[in-house]
């Protein structure tokens, strides 16, 4: 019986390892949502994942009702595939962002301004979340969307035994980037130095001249950008969306971050991914209807004995 369970895992393990890593960054990418906004306001933005579910219907939207594609469609190619997939990318990262942006005006600014206690945004988020997801559920009448195959998921060669996916690659290449890119934005442009000025210290911040307002307001919407990046490739991947598409993904992305050490940005990085490959492992050894379970046994074991994540000491220093 144990040699049944771990046959697939030894069996197609570089296959596994593949797709984990490329699941992994989709959980990255949704995970810097929160490690960026714990990172300053150290509250846990629990709307962060219907930023998610926007990002994914802003793809399917641009793409069936602007560009017009649908299931009947030709497959696309050259010029005409990079600029579609470009744009549905740009798209969902801005109706991620401004969605981001609307989340911190309605939900936190105006608590924020009258000096609540730490309580009252969180609830604030939470009622937030379920209103957005209930309009989108309203609004698609609780369907399932699908999103029409842009990119054909060809085979591009094999490496170790694992074919390597042309849709999963996109991600292993150009998510990192986008990390790399934040990063150094965070740690070498002003806005940077603002946001980790406000990590610091908030009223002392405030007295060397930093507008906390426009600092706060740029991290939401550099959080939903990311955000919204991996909505566009979850779409690319799966081809479907649904008003609670966030749920689990939120789930699993939080719990990257905390396993990481939420706030630290190395640690969203290294928590999407450990978490994508024990999900996908697990999930060839028990079943993917485990897939849950595990990010939820992941989540309760770190809070147990780990609770500061695996860069745990950088977060007593600098949240970002």
């Amino acid at each position: 019986m144990e040699n049944s369970l771990f046959q697939t895992l030894t069996h197609e393990f570089w296959q596994l390892t593949f797709s984990g890593v490329a699941q992994g960054f989709i959980y990255v990418l949704i995970s810097l949502g929160y490690t960026m906004v714990y990172g300053v306001l150290r509250m846990i933005n629990f709307a962060n994942s219907e930023i998610f579910m926007i990002g994914t219907f802003a793809t399917v939207v641009i793409s069936r009702n602007l560009l017009g594609y649908n299931a009947d469609s030709r497959p696309i190619h050259g010029f005409t595939l990079i600029w579609s997939l470009c744009f549905c990318l740009i798209a969902s990262m801005l109706a991620s962002g401004v969605t981001a942006l609307f989340v911190e005006l309605v939900a936190y600014r105006r608590l924020r301004s009258r000096g609540t206690n730490r309580l009252a945004p969180l609830i604030s988020a939470i009622g937030m979340s379920i209103a957005l997801s209930e309009s989108i559920r309203l609004l698609t009448a609780s369907r399932s969307v699908g999103n029409p195959r842009l990119l054909t998921k060809t085979i591009l060669f094999k490496a170790g035994g694992a074919n390597i996916r042309v849709d999963q690659l996109m991600i292993i290449i150009v998510a990192p980037i986008m990390f790399f890119v934040l990063q150094w934005i965070v740690n070498h442009t002003r806005l940077g130095k603002g946001i980790r000025a406000v990590s610091m210290n908030e009223e002392t911040a405030k007295l060397m001249g930093i507008n906390l307002n426009r600092v706060i307001s740029a991290t939401f919407l550099i959080g939903g950008l990311m955000t919204g990046a991996a909505a566009f490739f979850f779409e690319t991947v799966y081809e479907n969306t649904k008003y609670n598409i966030g749920f689990n993904l939120g789930l699993a992305a939080f719990t990257a971050a905390v396993l990481g050490g939420i706030g630290n940005i190395r640690g969203a990085f290294f928590g999407g991914l450990t978490l994508g490959l024990l999900e996908t492992y697990a999930s060839a050894v028990l079943g993917s209807q485990w897939k849950p379970v595990t990010v939820f046994v992941v989540l309760v074991i770190v809070l147990l004995f780990r609770p500061n994540g695996i860069f745990g000491e950088a977060v007593q220093q600098t949240r970002v």
